[in-house]
């Protein structure tokens, strides 16, 4: 819908127009375009979004209409004037008794040019009235009435002559303002003399008057201003602010490479990289561009911040740190500004160390960001890297990213001359652990003979940032303990000094709960003498009891773990241990042996066998053993519904294992994941076999990162999986013969001391037993599990027994009810074609 003319589509623009015409900002003459500025600047909240050549159009046409309605108050204000004068002059005549003539009124030829006020007053009636037309000649005849010389006479037009304006011989016009009312207004004048007094007084009024309307208007304008004082403060602080965060500060950080620890090769290698910062002369010299920076990346809490801080603080270098969100902007344009401004700071400031973290945040991959200002932000970062090879000083200036998901990244950035190189902080192993602690309690209290190399085996899976939080629990741990220690103790020693202030208490009050004796600590205020406070320290117990509260972070995603199962849990399987040893633990024990031999890619291993026989527990076991990271993967939680969801979550899985190495991959139902492929089918299962096969053994070179894989169908696997370089060992796990079920239930009851057996009980007479031929491992512990629920259950139906607790043991006649009760998982039929599927592995 169009607007009317002399109508606002926005109200309150109008209104601030008139402000701003009023303030002190407005001078004689005003810019349409500077007007618009200034109005998107000081309200940026409503029109700050708004293109500048649209809202310039729009403020035109509101600076118009103000214009027009000004000039025709204006005109109002004359007319009403010369209207009164007009009517005194005509009584002063009428007083005076003077005649007049009827030869007066008669028509006469004026001369308009003569007639100043006439002029003026059209030329005025002309700037408010655009849709006016020019006057008729004078000689052109015009209706008027015959003796009407008042100010609010009037007369009928014609209907041809209602389209023009008409001018009388006696000084006559039309007023076509959009009124929609036509009267006549006597200009002609009463003498020469006459003419220029009302000429000379109308101009002095006209001067007063305008230099009062002026005056009124500016007071009415400050007093508007005034009344908001709360929104003018709010505007004023938020474009002070604006100002101040324009630009990111400078600073130093105090952090060296000593404040980081378990990362020696990093540091190398970083060193490498930094010197064309001290020594740029001898990349000059060999006319070779200096590395720009390099990309951070790896696992969350692995420390990329601080060994960012560390390279500034060792180069004493100052550092421009920038999150990545604080770039993007909603206002189009603007999130690419601030890349440029940073940039030109960076180079401003040089030599100095810009340090961009989560830059993922700003750098997707182009082809799937789903907006164009993220495509644009993307190319703008690109821009401003290349910039930095054209211009002489940024030898001295290095970016430095940091990302936790460098897959994401936008493969543009990732290329030479740009982030030059990657650096991957994985988690830290056992080595790297033990000084990551030991830096980290340089300043704690320990006792002399602390244990770290202890303390780091117990640590498997921790990054830096989970170790810093085990030793705050620790602390927090120390310090509870000293307290309620010491409280307890002063307790017990005013009790034994007879004190009776509040009266003899009985049995029952000396022992306080524990939340009341919280309590009193709170409200304690006295600080603890000096000589426990040299006696305080945090202890290896400590740490173990904060093990419990401190969870690490690659655990709570569900990845990176060690198991706590170790060979003494598993009974039998020797020759299983053997072949497993050879595979996986003898690469990690002696890498050199196996890298003079030339067997640099690790082996893949394939346990197949029954349910039930152990094969998950020998996984665990040979990672607990070796020391290795491990990551359970259950085959079919990989698979999604989407497309390419399940290739993802794969090629994650092997990323998060190099990240982690040394690392093993351990896939249980592995069948689920590699069905056999056929031509038939096409089906997301085949997508993720090839993705699995390209990860296994494609171009990039798994080091130090070993496969394991459990099944009991081998024969519906993808025979790819099976050839060598993949899964290129196959070790089955079958049902254990009567020596190894013997060992297992010694395992399993822990030689007959857990649950406690009675004298009547044989293991062997068990394991040798018909009942137990086609038993698994897993049979077995139900097997004990059952006998234990019998005997508990007699325990309790004895009502009158004169038992104590824990006396309940396992006799003869418990596991022969548990023999009717568990049944042998794997029937006839099925141990017949697994003894064949042995026979098939042994050729």
């Amino acid at each position: 819908m169009r607007c009317r003319p002399g109508r606002v589509s926005d109200p309150r623009l109008k209104q601030r127009i008139k402000q701003y015409l009023a303030s002190s900002k407005c001078g004689h003459y005003v810019d349409i375009g500077i007007l618009a500025s200034d109005l998107q600047k000081t309200y940026s909240v409503d029109y700050g979004r708004r293109k500048r050549n649209a809202f310039r159009i729009q403020v035109a046409k509101v600076f118009e209409i103000i214009s027009n309605e000004k000039e025709r108050e204006d005109l109002a204000a004359l007319e009403s004037e010369h209207v009164a004068k007009r009517a005194r002059q005509q009584e002063k005549n009428e007083t005076s008794g003077s005649g007049t003539d009827d030869s007066d009124y008669d028509d006469y030829p004026e001369d308009l040019s003569a007639n100043q006020m006439n002029s003026s007053l059209l030329s005025l009636y002309k700037k408010g009235n655009p849709d006016s037309v020019p006057p008729t000649p004078k000689n052109d005849p015009v209706e008027t009435s015959p003796r009407g010389r008042t100010a609010t006479q009037t007369s009928t037009l014609t209907p041809e002559s209602r389209g023009e304006r008409r001018i009388s011989d006696g000084g006559w016009f039309i007023d076509k303002t959009p009124d929609g009312k036509d009267f006549f207004i006597d200009l002609s004048e009463d003498g020469e003399e006459e003419e220029k007094k009302l000429i000379s007084e109308k101009s002095t009024e006209f001067s007063v008057l305008e230099s009062e309307r002026k005056k009124t208007k500016g007071r009415r304008a400050k007093r508007k201003k005034g009344e908001f004082p709360d929104v003018d403060r709010e505007i004023e602080s938020t474009l002070l602010k604006k100002v101040r965060n324009k630009g990111s500060e400078l600073y130093h950080p105090s952090v060296k490479f000593d404040d980081v620890g378990g990362n020696d090769e990093t540091l190398k290698e970083i060193c490498k990289m930094l010197l064309h910062i001290r020594h740029p002369e001898v990349y000059t010299h060999l006319g070779v561009v200096p590395p720009r920076g390099f990309l951070l990346h790896g696992p969350p809490g692995c420390g990329k911040t601080l060994l960012a801080q560390a390279i500034a603080g060792e180069l004493e270098l100052p550092m421009l740190k920038v999150a990545a969100t604080e770039i993007v902007s909603g206002v189009s344009g603007e999130s690419e500004q601030k890349l440029r401004e940073l940039f030109e700071q960076a180079v401003s400031s040089a030599p100095c160390v810009l340090f961009i973290d989560e830059i993922d945040a700003i750098t997707p991959k182009r082809e799937v960001a789903s907006k164009d200002m993220e495509r644009r932000i993307v190319a703008q970062f690109l821009t401003c890297m290349d910039d930095l090879n054209n211009v002489a000083a940024t030898t001295q200036v290095l970016v430095i990213g940091a990302t936790n998901r460098p897959d994401s990244l936008d493969p543009a950035l990732r290329r030479a001359g740009r982030f030059d190189r990657e650096i991957c902080l994985g988690i830290p192993d056992e080595g790297a652990r033990e000084k990551i602690l030991q830096t980290l309690c340089r300043k704690l209290k320990l006792p002399e003979s602390f244990d770290f190399g202890h303390l780091a085996r117990l640590t498997p899976g921790y990054v830096g940032a989970d170790l810093m939080a085990l030793c705050r629990e620790a602390a927090m741990g120390t310090v509870n303990r000293v307290l309620i220690t010491s409280e307890e103790h002063g307790r017990n020693h005013t009790y034994s000094g007879g004190s009776t202030a509040e009266g003899s208490p009985g049995t029952g009050t000396h022992m306080l709960d524990e939340l009341q004796r919280l309590l009193d600590l709170l409200k304690e205020q006295a600080p603890l003498p000096e000589e426990q406070l040299q006696k305080l320290c945090i202890e290896m117990n400590d740490f173990i009891v904060a093990l419990s509260s401190v969870q690490p972070s690659a655990k709570r995603e569900g990845f990176v773990t060690i198991p706590d199962v170790t060979w003494e849990d598993i009974g039998a399987l020797e020759d299983v241990r053997e072949e497993l040893t050879m595979a996986i633990l003898a690469p990690v024990r002696n890498p050199e042996q196996f890298k003079a031999l030339g067997l640099t890619t690790p082996a893949g291993v394939l346990l197949a066998g029954p349910p039930g026989c152990g094969k998950t527990l020998l996984a665990k076991a040979v990672a607990n053993e070796s020391g290795l990271n491990f990551i359970s993967v259950k085959g079919p939680e990989l698979l999604n519904m989407y497309v390419g969801e399940s290739e993802r979550a794969v090629r994650q899985v092997f990323q998060r294992a190099r990240n982690s190495a040394p690392c093993v991959i351990f896939f249980d139902e592995v069948d689920a994941l590699c069905p056999r492929r056929s031509d038939r089918e096409v089906r997301a299962s085949v997508r993720v076999v090839n993705q699995l096969l390209t990860e296994m053994d494609g171009l990039e070179n798994r080091q130090q990162v070993f496969i394991m894989a459990a099944t009991n169908r081998p024969d519906i696997i993808d025979p790819a999986i099976l050839r060598p370089g993949r899964l290129d060992k196959t070790l089955y796990v079958g049902l254990p013969p009567p020596e190894d079920r013997l060992a297992i239930l010694k395992t399993i009851t822990k030689n007959g001391t857990r649950p406690p057996l009675d004298s009547d009980v044989s293991l062997e007479e068990i394991a040798y037993s018909q009942h137990c031929d086609c038993y698994t491992g897993a049979d077995l512990s139900a097997l004990v599990r059952e006998a234990s629920v019998c005997a508990l259950r007699q325990e309790m139906a004895l009502q009158n027994s004169q038992s104590k607790k824990g006396e309940i043991k396992i006799s003869r006649k418990h596991f022969e009810e548990a023999f009717r009760k568990v049944k042998s998982s794997v029937s006839k039929q099925d141990q017949i074609m697994y003894e064949e599927l042995h026979q098939s592995l042994c050729r």
